[in-house]
């Protein structure tokens, strides 16, 4: 009776999946799935410290979380698991892994970074996607030691803060150009008449500044509404009563508009082609190796656990944009993915097709449950200068090759 529950699931993974790409005209039909790569962003954590945005920027005191900071949560965990189980039916429907049971040793290969809510969200993961199989989450012991996630050579400081300054339309317009999302930033955070606190965040000066052998920091205005956007965003989707989140002057709407601010963030830090180039080479090396069948493991699903800052290096590395699930463009979402598929069709050519899957931001707050009929969000976007006539988001491996590998030999320069 399981195993008849579980065909009739697998059909229905299949049935959606076809009517998805018959609407989007992707040319399904004869391709097969041979491998796929998760470049996912930890889910759910409190702040990274107690006081989340420099004193004075809030009317109120920031939120308190039982968890400590800079952690996964259980209720991140738990967001982890619901999309590791609904891609142990989504990859058996479509042939990659098997419907029951247990992969074969190597078939999945999952690394994490060496922080603490990054290998915890790749075991989540994990415990759905092989129940009771004794997947390991390979990690470095720490931040200091993780060359793929965290990488500490290649970038001058002071050339990338040239690079920086030169990304259009430049820190000073930005002000300008989210005015209505400053107006929203400023109503959650407040004002206290008396002290001042939390008033006139968007007339604060924001600048780049150069950090030794790092990206850029962008501070000031811009980067306390980016900390301060990502922070509400996490108090929702830990579910929190709405009269938490935000100090209750937050809607979902209005956390929407300030996520803006964390693209912008990622725009000047690690968008420019030196910086990206060189902040995303290893995971883009990882990515390639392991769809080429080069990296000596033969793994059917690769799968790499870190952060935001990783994905948006790797966005600016490709050129591309995405829009995952119900946030802003561009913008990673917790416990998300960009992701890239191995097809390979019945003459032997391949191919590859990039795509964004994350938890709408609803379905992390409830933890709804991850079925067919309620799927996290999916969506495949193009690789610039990788195509087929007519079919913009399908890319021939030879020139993905091409281009990663090109842009891995001679990075951008400043």
């Amino acid at each position: 009776m399981a195993g008849f529950r579980s065909a009739l699931v697998a059909a229905a993974f299949l049935a959606a999946g076809s009517a998805q790409a018959a609407d989007r005209g992707d040319p399904t039909d004869g391709l097969k799935l041979e491998r796929m790569v998760l470049v996912m962003r930890h889910s759910v954590r409190p702040p990274t410290k107690a006081v989340a945005t420099p004193a004075g920027t809030t009317a109120q005191p920031w939120g308190a979380w039982t968890t400590p900071y800079g952690e996964l949560t259980p209720h991140g965990a738990a967001g982890a698991r619901l999309m590791g189980a609904y891609y142990r039916t989504f990859l058996g429907a479509r042939g990659l892994l098997p419907r029951d049971g247990c992969a074969a040793p190597g078939d999945i290969v999952s690394w994490a970074s060496g922080k603490s809510r990054a290998i915890k969200t790749a075991e989540a993961f994990a415990e759905t996607l092989q129940p009771g199989c004794g997947l390991k989450v390979a990690h470095p012991d720490s931040e200091a030691d993780d060359p793929i996630f965290h990488p500490a050579e290649g970038i001058d400081g002071d050339i990338a803060l040239k690079a920086a300054l030169r990304q259009k339309p430049g820190v000073a317009a930005e002000a300008r150009i989210h005015a209505k999302d400053f107006a929203v930033l400023q109503r959650v955070l407040g004002c206290d008449p008396a002290t001042k606190a939390g008033c006139g965040v968007a007339e604060k000066p924001s600048r780049l500044t150069a950090a030794q052998n790092d990206t850029p920091n962008l501070e000031g205005a811009l980067s306390v509404a980016s900390t301060a956007g990502q922070t509400i965003l996490l108090e929702y989707v830990e579910g929190k009563p709405m009269a938490e989140v935000g100090w209750g002057r937050a809607s979902k709407a209005d956390i929407q508009a300030m996520l803006r601010f964390h693209v912008v963030k990622f725009h000047y830090e690690v968008g420019a082609p030196y910086i990206a180039q060189r902040y995303a080479a290893p995971i883009a090396k990882e990515i390639l190796a392991a769809l080429d069948g080069a990296s000596g493991t033969g793994a059917k699903l690769t799968l790499l656990t870190g952060h935001d800052t990783n994905i948006a290096a790797l966005r600016g590395f490709l050129d591309a944009h995405f829009t995952a699930a119900d946030y802003p463009q561009d913008d990673p979402p917790p416990g998300g993915a960009m992701g890239f598929e191995l097809l390979k069709g019945g003459d032997g050519k391949a191919y590859v097709r990039a795509f964004y899957t994350a938890q709408t931001m609803d379905q992390l707050r409830e933890l709804q449950p991850l079925t067919a009929a309620n799927p996290p969000a999916h969506a495949y976007f193009p690789i610039p200068g990788c195509a087929v006539k007519g079919q913009p988001t399908l890319c021939p491996l030879e020139t993905f090759k091409a281009i990663v590998g090109g842009k891995l030999k001679a990075p951008a320069r400043d």
